[in-house]
């Protein structure tokens, strides 16, 4: 059973979602509308992993690029990045080998939001 779900805040979260599925490969676990039709709260699942996320607070602090970034492990990082490339995500580093067997890459979604895919599973 998960107990670790990051929340992600997007300024149109249902083009996140969208974009999220065609570009990482995530799939829709569940949406939940606010009364105006907009996206109050979703699910979204890879693999054994969740996200969750939900609109932009307007005025909330956003923690420095350099300070996080999520990671998500995946069975083929060469062929993830080429789909997320297609997709239309900003590769920030190319696949790459690490010290520790793991083979990686960076890339930033639609909202510049920093992600990190790779083989590693703690």
């Amino acid at each position: 059973m998960r107990t670790v779900y990051p929340i992600l805040r997007y300024p149109d979260p249902r083009a996140a979602i969208d974009w999220l599925c065609s570009a990482f490969g995530f799939q829709v676990h569940a949406v939940y509308d606010a009364p105006d039709g907009t996206v109050a709260h979703a699910e979204l699942v890879l693999d054994t992993g969740m996200i969750m996320l939900g609109p932009r607070v307007d005025g909330a602090p956003r923690p420095a690029d350099d300070d996080w970034a999520l990671y998500v492990a995946v069975p083929d990082v060469d062929a993830h990045c080429a789909r997320a490339r297609a997709a239309g995500a900003d590769v920030t580093r190319e696949p790459y080998n690490t010290d520790y067997g793991s083979r990686d890459y960076a890339a930033r979604d639609l909202a510049g939001i920093p992600w990190a895919f790779g083989t590693h599973r703690p």
